[in-house]
């Protein structure tokens, strides 16, 4: 997996899941992060360095040109 740099990803995982979402309880907190992380930042969220694809989609490309051609080029 393609892995941001940390500053940029907490930002991030505060700015859209902590400071939006009221946790009751700290079992709240390890049931909804990993939700963010799976669901959101990696299936969904456009991200800058993957030409404005989700990590996921941008995997998904890397293999499929078996490393061939710079996935950024193979727009879809």
């Amino acid at each position: 997996m393609i892995m941001p740099q940390p500053e940029s990803f907490f930002k991030t995982l505060k700015q859209e899941e902590v400071y939006l979402w009221q946790y009751e309880t700290f079992s709240d907190v390890i049931e909804r992060i990993p939700c963010f992380i799976l669901d959101e930042y990696n299936k969904k969220r456009l991200h800058s360095s993957l030409d404005y694809r989700p990590p996921e989609k941008y995997e998904r490309l890397l293999a499929e040109n078996n490393s061939r051609e710079c996935p950024w080029y193979a727009k879809t």
